[in-house]
């Protein structure tokens, strides 16, 4: 298993609008086409006005293939114009990373 380990930074003020526009059309896309939901995060001591949100993969070329689906659906592109109209994000940073043996998460 992999895990798609992403983190998004949002310009003061504007994070609370943009989880509202991701919970309704790019959260049920999400679930439908990526399948494994771990969780999603805001920070509570650190740095503030960002996310973390978390999705399990076979491997790499299950989460290229699913992303793939998930992106050719309208709904997504919906997602894509709403949240660009926001103007929230501030900066994206994704990992893959993979638990080691005794991670309770395998």
């Amino acid at each position: 298993m992999i895990i798609d380990h992403r983190t998004y930074d949002f310009h003061p003020g504007k994070m609370k609008a943009w989880i509202d526009v991701y919970e309704e059309y790019a959260l049920p896309l999400q679930k439908k086409y990526l399948g494994n939901f771990i969780g999603f995060f805001t920070t509570e001591v650190g740095p503030i006005n960002q996310v973390t949100f978390m999705w399990g993969f076979q491997d790499a070329g299950d989460r290229e293939r699913r992303r793939a689906e998930m992106e050719a659906d309208p709904g997504w592109a919906e997602f894509a114009r709403r949240s660009s109209e926001l103007g929230a994000l501030k900066q994206q940073t994704d990992k893959l990373i993979r638990p080691v043996s005794f991670s309770p998460i395998q």
